[in-house]
């Protein structure tokens, strides 16, 4: 298997945002762009991206503005529109229509990129444990899961871990927690997560609120005219069966794989099954 070296690069968008992102190979016709969740950073992969690249695609793994290393949006502009013209920015100097691949949030973003705001921009759309009539019990959960340490924090890395722990019952606390240092930074002897806060805060927004809207986003997918594959965790209660039985009825061209023994987060709870259906997938449409 052929090793590639992770290249870490810099973009500034057109409303003057930090983007930072990590490539594996050189752009090319084949090429797959990584979005993460809400609240998550672009190691949020696993190995997935290098797999990727291993299999003959340059593979782009982003940090979404006011996430990671990212720069954080001065006056709260977290809505999907801001998300995608970031993204659009990016691809567009990179210059390749890529398979987009998106977990919850990102998986939104690609959503509002292609159906929305620029058609046509990418190849392909993975969504990762996303869709336009998501479960709202279980996005609440998520929003709860953000904000509890919000301002307060952790005392250490394994309080991070147990809380994590906590909110997904399936994946096991590792034995090494310097992984988890890619998602927290510490400040004044404690550990916060790694994003913006105004993230959550401006939840309220008329921006914000369209990720919220059912009938807005699935408008948005149903203007989607390029393949879609909808990769689900079995045990996720943001999309449980009854959601990805709707969604697949009401896109019964989209692809679909339920990837067992995973919840909302499929990439980190399962990886090397995760992967597997994502190699599979670009096979399939080269």
């Amino acid at each position: 298997m052929e090793s590639f070296t992770c290249i870490t690069k810099h973009f500034e968008t057109r409303g003057g945002i930090q983007i930072e992102a990590d490539f594996w190979g050189e752009p090319n016709e084949n090429t797959v762009v990584l979005l993460h969740g809400g609240g998550q950073t672009r190691h949020s992969w696993g190995s997935t991206a290098s797999v990727v690249a291993s299999k003959g695609w340059c593979a782009i793994s982003i940090d979404l503005r006011g996430h990671g290393r990212s720069g954080w949006a001065s006056h709260g502009e977290y809505g999907l529109n801001d998300f995608a013209e970031d993204i659009d920015c990016v691809i567009q100097k990179i210059g390749v229509s890529p398979v987009l691949v998106g977990a919850s949030l990102g998986g939104l973003t690609g959503m509002y990129l292609e159906g929305h705001l620029r058609p046509n921009s990418i190849r392909s759309l993975i969504l990762v444990d996303i869709v336009p009539r998501m479960n709202l019990k279980g996005a609440e959960r998520v929003k709860s899961f953000m904000s509890e340490h919000l301002h307060t924090g952790f005392s250490s890395l394994e309080e991070a871990a147990e809380a994590i722990s906590a909110y997904n019952p399936q994946r096991e606390i590792p034995s090494d927690l310097e992984g988890l240092k890619k998602n927290l930074h510490q400040r004044d002897g404690r550990w916060f997560w790694h994003w913006d806060p105004a993230f959550i805060h401006a939840s309220r927004t008329q921006q914000r609120s369209e990720m919220q809207d059912p009938d807005f986003l699935n408008t948005v997918c149903s203007a989607i005219n390029v393949p879609i594959l909808l990769v689900r965790g079995r045990l996720s209660d943001l999309v449980t069966e009854v959601e990805a039985k709707e969604f697949l009825q009401e896109f019964p061209n989209a692809f679909y794989v339920d990837v067992s023994g995973a919840g909302h987060m499929v990439a980190g709870d399962k990886n090397d099954i995760f992967t597997k259906a994502i190699v599979d997938f670009l096979d399939s449409i080269i």
